[in-house]
Formats: C-alpha cells, structure tokens, sequence
C-alpha cells in the first residue's frame, strides 16, 4: 500500500459539488477580479479567526511583505525572525530593501525562541516575526511583551497554522497584524495560489488594500508605490467552502497525530512531536526526529511512503543569504535539527489503515538503519 505525503485530490472532491457552480457562474459573468465571493470569504475567514478585518491577497508571500510595509517596515529595517522557516518569511523582508535578522528555535517545539529574539534587538529593529510552525501556535504572549518594551511590532507568519490556538485566541488574532498562505498543501487550501492579511487595525487594512492594488482606492489614482497582489475571485468560493470544513479538518489532523504518538511510542531513536502548553495545534505537519534520517527516509520512499523535510536547510545556510555572514554552527538547535527532521503523511482523509502501513514501514526502516550502523562500528 502507497501512502501519499498529501492527499489534496480527496479535499477537492469533498467540495465540488459546491464550488462548481459558483465557478460556473464566476465564469458566465466574468467577475474574476474582487466582487461578492471574496467580499463573503474575507467576512466569513475575520468570524473565523477572531478579527475584525481580513484582506485576500494573491499569496502567502505578498501577504507577509503587505504586512510588513504595513506597519511601517522600509529600506535597511531589521526583522527578527526564526532561522528555522519557509524562505517567503524573510524573502518578504528583502524584497522590502529590509534586513533579516535570525535567532535559534526552542530546542522542543522548534519554534522562535523569545529569549534569542530580545539578545538581537538593536535599533533598527522594527519587527518580531512569530512563525507558527507545523500547525503550532508561537509563544506571542511573551514576544509581545519584549515587543511592548521596546516599541516595535510582532507580525504572525500564520501560513501554517490556520485554526490553531492558544490560550489568547487563534493563530492570526493574536498580534496587530498576522499574514497566511492558502496555498494548496495548507491546512485551509486553494485550488492555486492565495494568501491574506489579518489585523484589528482599520487603518492596516485600509493600507493594505491600497498596497495591494497598485497603490490605489481609486482607480487612475495612486498614493504609493505598491503592487499587483489582489486575490482571484475564483478562489474564493474554493476557501468558503473548505473553511465550513476546517474546524472538522483540523479535528482529524488532531487525531491522526494522537495516533501516529500511539504507533510510533517505542520506536527507539524516533522522537514524536509535542504540542507547548495552552496550545491547540492543527497539525499541518507531523514532523518526527530520527536518527540517521537520510537512510531512514530513503527506505520509506522506497516503501512507497511520502515523506519530507521541513526545512532542510535553515535559511541562514541557504545561498541566497550567504552575503548576511551567518556561519554554520550559530543556531545549533535549528541546525541539529535540520538533519533530524522527517515529515510524515498528515491530512485530514489519512486513515487509520495508511497510518499503520506508515508505522511498519518505519520499524523496518528504523531496524535496517540500526543494523547498518551496526556493521559500521564493527
């Protein structure tokens, strides 16, 4: 038995029926751009999330440079961020002229480690990034207060967290202005590329709006240097009709990872994932640490299980930001992680059956990786 990484083919026969027509209709009447069906998804995502405004955008990347040009990121700012993230969370911040500035994650969760981020503060520092990684939520009550002390702002990178939640409220309610993707593979997905911004701020999503449309509330008339970065229409109908499904969605996922903790217990060198006090996760990856991964996940692809790395390479290593000067061996934690790590096949349809399969597979993978080691010392 294969057992796909993802099965979005599963989630999008789960919502055809309803949104077939509505692109039926969106077709009849060309109404490609704005209209009705993002006016309804951004209403219905802002009930969703706990805010007052939502924005659709074109994707998750443009969505976090909205974000942060929003509250006033420009040319030679600094942004703290989590070494350990998807590229778009500090691409975002040099296609603003702006500096990524990375710290080390939590050695349990992965996840931004307040105390490095108030040792990188400087005076150029306008933004703390709470990545919410794998479904988890950031610890953005104790960033926030390192924010407040020094005057500068946290904007939530919440591309994988959608419906997730600590003890504050969801992921993307939580701090002045949050961004997510709706890329396909995330936990509320498009039939293509989307994204939005979040924030309680009218003024922020005003600003966003303009930024979003060329600089412009008027047509032929533009206040700023902006960009093309509005949401399609036909995507919204997808995210409406997904979202009455997402809190259902997400219970699944929270099953499938209690159990894979159940199959998976006394894997001797597999290490499963927790979830940090308070919070609710959504597990948008279920993401282990094994030892001698690369052979480990060699023998799974073989088996016919999809698996993968998130991330494999921290961003400070990756060539595009070589010219920073970061050196290997500055953020250990993210680094020793980076050659542990294994994403397991996570999403809602998973069944009991594929996860059994996943789990034999790995024993077996496990117990050839050992012996291997073993002649090796011999």
């Amino acid at each position: 038995m294969r057992v796909p990484f993802i099965d979005l083919a599963a989630q999008q026969a789960e919502v055809a029926a309803e949104v077939l027509p509505v692109w039926r209709r969106l077709f009849g009447t060309a109404g490609f751009i704005g209209g009705s069906e993002v006016d309804a998804f951004e209403r219905e995502y802002a009930a969703f999330i706990g805010v007052e405004h939502v924005v659709g955008v074109s994707n998750g990347t443009d969505a976090l440079e909205l974000a942060y040009r929003a509250v006033g990121v420009g040319p030679g700012d600094e942004v703290i961020m989590p070494v350990n993230t998807f590229i778009a969370t500090a691409e975002a911040v040099s296609r603003i002229g702006a500096v990524p500035v990375f710290v080390d994650v939590d050695e349990e969760h992965l996840l931004i480690d307040p105390d490095a981020v108030e040792a990188a503060i400087t005076d150029r520092t306008r933004v703390i990034v709470a990545v919410h990684l794998f479904g988890q939520t950031a610890a953005v009550e104790r960033l926030l207060s390192i924010a407040d002390r020094h005057d500068i702002v946290v904007v939530e990178d919440a591309a994988q967290s959608q419906g997730a939640s600590s003890t504050a409220g969801r992921a993307g309610a939580l701090s002045r202005v949050a961004a997510t993707s709706f890329y396909p593979g995330k936990n509320l997905g498009a039939a293509g590329d989307a994204g939005a911004v979040m924030t309680n701020d009218e003024h922020i999503a005003s600003r966003i709006r303009n930024l979003a449309g060329h600089g412009s509330t008027v047509k032929y008339v533009h206040d700023h240097i902006g960009m093309n970065a509005r949401l399609d229409a036909i995507q919204a109908p997808v995210l409406r009709a997904k979202l009455t499904r997402l809190d259902a969605w997400n219970a699944a996922r929270g099953v499938a990872a209690a159990r894979y903790g159940e199959l998976l217990t006394d894997f001797e060198g597999v290490r499963t994932p927790t979830s940090r006090p308070g919070n609710t996760d959504v597990w948008h990856l279920y993401v282990v640490r094994v030892a001698d991964r690369d052979r480990v996940m060699a023998e799974l692809t073989a088996e016919g299980i999809g698996v993968g790395i998130h991330y494999p390479t921290p961003v400070h290593l990756t060539e595009a930001y070589a010219a920073l000067g970061y050196t290997r061996g500055q953020f250990p934690v993210a680094e020793t992680a980076a050659n542990t790590i294994m994403s397991l096949p996570m999403f809602p349809h998973l069944t009991s059956t594929q996860q059994e399969r996943v789990a034999d597979a790995m024993r077996s993978a496990v117990v050839k990786s050992a012996s291997a080691k073993s002649a090796v010392d011999r």
